[in-house]
């Protein structure tokens, strides 16, 4: 690939993991430029067997650089994003800064590739809950009609990054953490997402819902959403109830879905086949299993949904809109 990539949060969690993704991928840039922080600037990353020092991420970081793949927080992204485009980038942002923006395409590439090619050199990576979510529900909704969708969460700790992990391991291991990124102990618990003032739902909650509705195109879907961390490190997990406007079998749909992209299918209760974190942990496809009828109401189906979330949920999400823009150039 003769294009130069800029990765924006070189030496975080995802940043990380986008330099693995890229080079699994087998893309070889003529040019890298990791860039990250004063604190973390001259640190080294590997990259295709070379170690590259990180730059400091500056206004002048983007002068020649083809793609810029964002991963340093919303902060950074709305002040550095406009500036890499300016420069002649485009811009694949992983943070929320951009997602609601209506000249922003929302991007998930199994699902809405063609919006990707309207974007004006920034385009937005969704949530990564909403990733794996709108992957399992496309193929659904083009064959029955989405009406409504109802979705509880069982999201890693990695999705907080690094410093989740961090509290994580140090109270799993007895041990007071250095530094604290929630308010309630991470081990053996359940945790909420933080709050906004005033609101019932939390911030996760709110994610989810306007970017379902943006990514499938559909703006009044009916969806509501309930979001809560568990102590585990690999991949989310969702427990998805979806109503459809025509008639809906299981059959039906895992027919449906085994034919998707980037969808692995598991399930046969009867052998206790299905997906866990720990098995989706590392994969870039989205498993899905324990799809039933809802016994409760007509044309509604469950399904349980995983999928790593520092990969498929923003990394390899990331490095496969920058492949299809690639192709399509």
């Amino acid at each position: 690939m003769s294009y130069s990539i800029a990765v924006v949060g070189a030496t975080g969690l995802v940043g990380r993991t986008m330099l693995r993704v890229l080079e699994e991928h087998d893309i070889a840039p003529a040019n890298l430029v990791p860039l990250a922080s004063r604190s973390s600037a001259g640190k080294c990353v590997r990259f295709r067997g070379h170690n590259y020092t990180v730059q400091e991420l500056r206004k002048t970081s983007f002068k020649g650089v083809d793609f810029a793949l964002f991963s340093a927080g919303a902060s950074v992204s709305r002040e550095y994003a406009p500036i890499a485009a300016a420069a002649g980038a485009v811009v694949i942002d992983n943070s929320s800064a951009w997602r609601m923006d209506r000249t922003v395409p929302l991007v998930v590439p199994e699902v809405n590739p063609e919006a990707a090619f309207r974007h004006r050199g920034i385009i937005a990576n969704p949530n990564c809950s909403t990733i794996q979510l709108v992957v399992a529900l496309k193929p659904l909704h083009d064959a029955f009609g989405l009406k409504r969708v109802v979705v509880s969460t069982y999201q890693a700790i990695s999705g907080a990054g690094q410093a989740g992990i961090d509290q994580l391991t140090a109270e799993l291991k007895g041990r007071t953490p250095e530094r604290r990124k929630f308010p309630h102990t991470a081990a053996f618990n359940t945790i909420f997402h933080s709050f906004n003032e005033g609101d019932d739902y939390s911030e996760e909650e709110m994610k989810m819902i306007n970017e379902t509705r943006k990514i499938l195109g559909i703006p009044r879907l009916a969806c509501t959403m309930t979001c809560v961390r568990i102590p585990t490190v690999a991949a989310h997990a969702e427990s998805v109830n979806a109503e459809f406007q025509t008639p809906v079998t299981p059959a039906k749909a895992r027919r449906i879905l085994e034919r998707a992209p980037g969808i692995v299918v598991w399930d046969d209760p009867a052998k206790d086949h299905y997906p866990t974190v720990l098995d989706a942990g590392d994969h870039d496809e989205v498993f899905v299993g324990r799809i039933r009828k809802d016994a409760s109401q007509p044309n509604t189906i469950n399904m349980w949904v995983v999928a790593d979330n520092v990969r498929k949920g923003a990394a390899t999400n990331a490095v496969q809109i920058l492949e299809l823009l690639a192709a399509g150039t």
